[in-house]
């Protein structure tokens, strides 16, 4: 299902964090929001999911009105993976990933009827994270971390894939591994919005890109028709070189001292 933001608006305490952004992704490709720090990128996810109760904008998934929608129902239909969601509680990842159930749960928790306990070892399983199921999170690695909570949003069975710089802070396997990840679940019909600061990994990987500057959509397309030297210069005030990717084409990013 298409998701489509219309007019979201958001000001805190006099400042205009998101004017008046539009646009809409599709299902069957990976989406990146890409811009400099303070565009607005984690914020515009938060205003999708209606985590802002101060922005005004129209959200329609599937063509129904999102944000009319009961929360409850809303966690059913959109996961978020966020930046940081590091915790020292000794929780085991088994756990971690059970949380993804809980818009499906009723007030006894799991219930071996509604197979919870299936959805949750299918999705550690998809996120490559079964062997982990027995570990405590906080012994994981980054990487792993951030794989356990990809499978927890898998448990929740969404239809729409909200990820904010799920690759930040990791190693270059460990990336690969992520977008791996998000690559096939895009593949089977997934509707997925990242947010990313790595360009040359967006340019690489993503199908379609939006790119935020103080809060305004200043372009979107395929990485190749977005992310030359003049959006570098302008929007990220970088003076860069576009060279291709031998292998795939794709832009890639080239500067030095």
């Amino acid at each position: 299902m298409s998701l489509s933001i219309q007019s979201a608006s958001l000001t805190l305490e006099g400042k205009t964090i998101l004017d008046d952004v539009s646009f809409a992704i599709e299902p069957g490709r990976l989406n990146a929001l890409i811009g400099p720090n303070g565009a607005g990128k984690s914020t515009l996810l938060r205003v999708i999911l209606g985590f802002e109760p101060a922005a005004r904008a129209h959200i329609a998934f599937g063509g129904a009105d999102f944000h009319a929608l009961p929360r409850r129902e809303r966690a059913r239909i959109a996961a978020l993976v966020e930046q940081s969601a590091a915790t020292e509680q000794p929780i085991d990842v088994h756990d971690v990933v059970m949380l993804g159930r809980l818009p499906h749960q009723g007030l006894w928790a799991a219930d071996s009827e509604t197979g919870d306990e299936e959805i949750a070892a299918r999705a550690m399983a998809r996120a490559g994270v079964t062997e982990f199921a027995a570990r405590r999170f906080p012994t994981l690695s980054g990487g792993e971390q951030q794989r356990v909570h990809i499978a927890r949003a898998l448990a929740q069975s969404p239809r729409l894939l909200l990820l904010d710089e799920p690759t930040n802070h990791l190693d270059l396997s460990a990336q690969i591994a992520v977008m791996e990840i998000l690559r096939t679940l895009a593949g089977e019909g997934l509707t997925i919005l990242v947010t990313m600061h790595d360009l040359n990994l967006t340019a690489a990987w993503f199908d379609h890109v939006v790119a935020l500057d103080r809060g305004r959509v200043v372009a979107q397309g395929a990485p190749e028709t977005v992310i030359d030297a003049a959006f570098l210069a302008r929007v990220y005030g970088v003076a860069a070189t576009i060279v291709h990717n031998p292998l795939s084409g794709r832009p890639m990013i080239a500067y030095g001292p």
